[in-house]
């Protein structure tokens, strides 16, 4: 028997948190951690660990996904979420959800319940219902700091400020048994539009599972993450060049910094090793094993 690790994120950025949107987040990390490990801890399998993690942070509203999501140009949420399963490397996708509690679950059902890989707006919609996902009134997912967000942003003609904040949610684990899985969900960008979709449910891009290699899951510039198929190029750096864990993500993000993104990568491999790395000033992010656990926003 191998051993079990959990690394997740809950967005990265500029970070400039007051004290107590900084403690919210921490606790939220941890609440997905704690969730996390009770699967790993007694032997459960990597991916219903990260999907379990996942919908805790979905839930949680200091995050960009799920509840606390940001609004699009029309004042909507529109959610996506990706998760595969290093083992087979099967995997699932949402994209435009608006009604769906759990994006990552409804991308796990379309992984084991269909024939399809990504599904999107109207289309994933109506096969969450006849899945019998767990729907909420749109409102549910708003919350008013996203709201503000919005007018400051549609007043700025569109364009971030310096305070930006790429919210992603993602996790990735390794089971005893050496098997991988990742799990990634998202309200996207503020005041985005024509039915925008970033990297987190591009298998691929945000989200990648190879137990040949690793487990990945993004956060940050989505557009330069689908343009350096960040996720697999991670990957494949490991496999074709024989890099370790650490050094390939490295040089993934160093690669979407040439393109011009930024943005933040956790990562576990099969063998239990885990890296995470950021080209923004912070990143939320946290770890577990049996050993212990680590959140953080800044250092560590």
């Amino acid at each position: 028997m191998g051993r079990w690790r959990l690394v997740i994120h809950g967005g990265c950025g500029a970070m400039r948190l007051t004290a107590e949107e900084e403690a919210a987040g921490l606790a939220g990390l941890n609440g997905a951690l704690d969730a996390g490990q009770a699967v790993l801890r007694p032997g459960g399998t990597a991916l219903d660990a990260v999907e379990a993690a996942a919908r805790q942070l979905e839930d949680h509203p200091a995050f960009n996904a799920g509840r606390g999501s940001v609004l699009n140009a029309e004042g909507r949420i529109e959610l996506d979420a990706a998760i595969m399963d290093g083992r087979t490397r099967a995997a699932g996708a949402v994209a435009g959800l608006r009604t769906v509690r759990s994006p990552i679950t409804a991308a796990r059902a379309v992984m084991e319940r269909s024939p399809h890989v990504l599904l999107s707006f109207d289309g994933a919609e109506e096969f969450a219902r006849e899945q019998g996902l767990e729907t909420v009134d749109p409102g549910w997912f708003e919350i008013p700091e996203r709201r503000a967000m919005l007018s400051k942003v549609l007043d700025a003609g569109g364009a971030f400020d310096a305070d930006v904040k790429y919210g992603t949610i993602g996790a990735v684990a390794v089971d005893v048994h050496g098997h991988v899985a990742a799990a990634t969900s998202t309200g996207g960008l503020t005041a985005k539009r024509w039915g925008r979709i970033g990297d987190s449910p591009l298998i691929g891009a945000g989200t990648y599972a190879d137990d040949r290699a690793a487990a990945i899951s993004a956060t940050g510039s989505g557009e330069y993450f689908i343009r350096a198929a960040a996720g697999h190029e991670l990957t494949a750096r490991m496999r074709m060049l024989g890099e370790d864990l650490q050094t390939a993500l490295d040089a993934v993000l160093a690669d979407i910094a040439e393109l011009g993104g930024k943005g933040g990568l956790i990562a576990v491999s099969p063998q239990g090793e885990a890296a995470w790395g950021f080209t923004t000033a912070g990143m939320y992010r946290g770890r577990a094993d049996a050993e212990g656990r680590q959140v953080a926003v800044h250092g560590f």
